[in-house]
């Protein structure tokens, strides 16, 4: 029998954990909640009503919550983690079409998309395009055509859980993990669900939440494919500083002067291009090494 097991990760939620529990708890045995650092009566709840609790003695952020509960399913030998938000969201019935695809071993990682579904309320448009932005870049470095990247309700089997370790502790976690199933060429495909959004419901500032998420798949990025993020723009640098170069001289062949803009554009480009040219291969090098000791 397939052991799955629903992992909510959960901050200040006493309003919300003890019904979606309950409903959980109709279809599903094996129920994780990640307590990451409530100063409420959230896990206490959790535990009473069955659920294994995982606690975090201070606020870590809701990658550190996704990593713990990717460990404690790796631990309980789970065939599939199933992630699904503790703030009333999400419909305990999308589960079911959430696991579908994994369990007739069609993917790997299923990712229940808001936007191939349907939504009730509204996403304020700063956060649509957002959204659109991030899944934008994950897809332009990842060769997928994903259409909601920061959806938190997904489906795991057994040998993600086994291949990757969340590292990201804030909301970058959700790129960093499909950034990490594309090196291992996990299969991953979307299935609509439902959502009930009321609001702003992030405890974060819309622009810092951006930004981070952003820094951070960046950061991947460029970890993953530091040819490309470093290398391409390095060698644009350099043909650019290049043409300039050529500029100068011919400037200074014909009238025996140097114009001081065209130069010091041109030694920028230059000194930039190379910066990030060498920075391109001594980060693939280290990279290569590290993936070597593993």
């Amino acid at each position: 029998m397939t052991k799955i097991a629903i992992g909510l990760p959960s901050f200040n939620e006493e309003k919300n954990i003890a019904s979606i529990i309950l409903q959980l708890k109709k279809n599903y045995e094996l129920i994780l909640v990640c307590d990451d650092g409530s100063s409420d009566l959230t896990a206490a709840i959790s535990e009473k009503m069955g659920a294994i609790v995982i606690k975090h003695k201070k606020n870590l952020g809701y990658g550190a919550a996704i990593r713990s509960l990717f460990l404690k399913a790796h631990e309980l030998e789970c065939d599939i983690l199933v992630t699904f938000d503790s703030d009333g969201q999400h419909r305990v019935l999308d589960i079911e079409t959430v696991v579908a695809p994994i369990l007739k071993n069609d993917a790997d990682i299923v990712i229940g998309s808001r936007f191939l579904g349907s939504i009730k309320g509204e996403i304020p448009s700063y956060r649509k395009f957002g959204m659109n932005t991030i899944t934008n870049l994950v897809n332009a470095n990842t060769e997928k055509k994903i259409t909601d990247s920061q959806s938190g309700f997904r489906a795991y089997n057994k040998t993600v859980l086994e291949k990757i370790i969340p590292s990201e502790s804030g909301m970058g976690v959700s790129t960093e993990i499909l950034i990490k199933a594309n090196k291992y060429k996990f299969r991953i495909i979307e299935v609509p669900i439902t959502i009930h959004y009321e609001g702003d419901t992030s405890s974060q500032n819309a622009l810092s939440h951006g930004t981070s998420v952003i820094l951070s798949t960046m950061k991947f990025i460029s970890i993953e494919h530091p040819l490309k993020f470093y290398g391409i723009p390095g060698i644009a640098f350099l043909v650019l500083g290049l043409f300039f170069i050529v500029w100068t001289l011919q400037e200074f062949t014909a009238t025996g002067r140097i114009i001081t803009n065209i130069s010091l554009i041109a030694t920028g480009s230059t000194i930039f291009g190379m910066i990030l040219t060498m920075n391109s291969v001594l980060l693939y090098s280290l990279v290569s090494v590290v993936r070597e000791r593993r």
